[in-house]
């Protein structure tokens, strides 16, 4: 049965937090920073004691942590330069470490999985005065230079070097090792369509797979591609997580997108609940990048402008959007005469 989740940035995450959480229906708490949890920056990787602790206080409040986020690899990683090696321990020991917390899921990030950034950011003016996240094509008049083959290969030999060693580890560990698609996917980025792909051909474990982001693959190309990508995804197990938020156009039909609340942009979100459900996924389904509502307050981010990256309590737009997620939810088992 699908549950839902909320990403917070922090570990630090007071009792209103937690209770807000339980009080609107919040399932499972996700932690999307890596350098939020205790120890990663003393030592470079999460302390174990103090992560039981923290699941300790989560649970204490109905809630289980889901999914959590490894240590970044930097472009010092990347391109192959001195500390490199311990980065990728870093990030082996953290894999080791949420696993005998017992957390299912870890993301890693990998530096330049956003380039070449194509688009110009701009604040969109929606329905009563909603402002959202918008990206446009034309807006950006200095192009950056498009990678070329060797480049790319280049950023693909260092993703492979990594998952080299982390897939193992985290099969050991009986964890779930995922990526988050390219976002924004302009053309050229890695995370892509054949970017995911190209993932699963290399690594082929069933301990590896997908954050599946709605609205970014709906950037790139729509509904259809995301109903398409579900089902081909899904068939194979290749999806852990949701995210889930609505847009508005996309790059390859206007230029540009915009971020929508969940009932007001493109696409029909029960559709993409019926087709999660047609391809067995039971996992959790996370309302990310808030649209901001008169009188809000959200957790913004320089990277993706007017959108609300994480959790925040007292706020009307993540009250919203889990309300929204529970309807769909409720009527997703109405609909298959079953119990939610």
């Amino acid at each position: 049965m699908m549950k839902i989740s909320v990403t917070v940035n922090t570990c630090d995450l007071t009792d209103r937090d937690l209770k807000q959480m339980c009080q609107l229906g919040v399932d499972c708490v996700d932690f999307g920073k890596g350098s939020s949890f205790p120890g990663v920056r003393e030592q470079g990787y999460p302390d174990l004691d103090r992560l039981l602790q923290l699941r300790r206080r989560v649970r204490s409040f109905g809630l289980e942590m889901n999914r959590v986020t490894l240590p970044d690899f930097t472009e010092r990683f990347m391109n192959n330069l001195p500390g490199s090696e311990k980065e990728l321990d870093n990030s082996a020991q953290a894999v080791k470490v949420f696993g005998a917390a017992g957390l299912p899921i870890v993301r890693q990030r990998f530096a330049g999985d956003t380039s070449p950034v194509l688009t110009a950011g701009y604040k969109a003016v929606q329905r009563g005065g909603a402002v959202a996240r918008g990206e446009s094509l034309g807006l950006l008049r200095q192009k950056p230079e498009i990678p070329g083959l060797e480049e790319r290969e280049r950023f693909w030999s260092r993703f492979t070097e990594a998952f080299r060693t982390l897939v193992p580890v985290a099969e050991e560990s009986n964890v779930k090792l995922t990526v988050h698609p390219s976002d924004t996917p302009n053309h050229g980025t890695p995370f892509g369509g054949l970017g995911f792909h190209r993932i699963i051909d290399a690594f082929p474990n069933a301990n590896v797979g997908f954050v599946y982001c709605v609205g970014t693959r709906a950037e790139e190309g729509g509904s259809s591609l995301v109903l398409d990508e579900i089902d081909h995804y899904g068939r194979k197990g290749k999806i852990f997580l949701v995210h889930l938020r609505n847009v508005r156009g996309s790059l390859p039909t206007a230029g540009a997108f915009e971020e929508a609340l969940l009932d007001d942009g493109d696409m029909n979100m029960f559709r993409i609940l019926l087709a999660l459900r047609k391809v067995g996924y039971g996992g959790c389904i996370n309302p990310d990048h808030i649209t901001q509502l008169e009188g809000d307050s959200v957790d913004l981010d320089l990277n993706w402008a007017h959108s609300g990256i994480g959790w925040k309590h007292s706020s009307i737009g993540w009250g919203y959007s889990i309300g929204y997620v529970r309807a769909l939810l409720a009527a997703l088992a109405e609909f298959e005469g079953r119990r939610f």
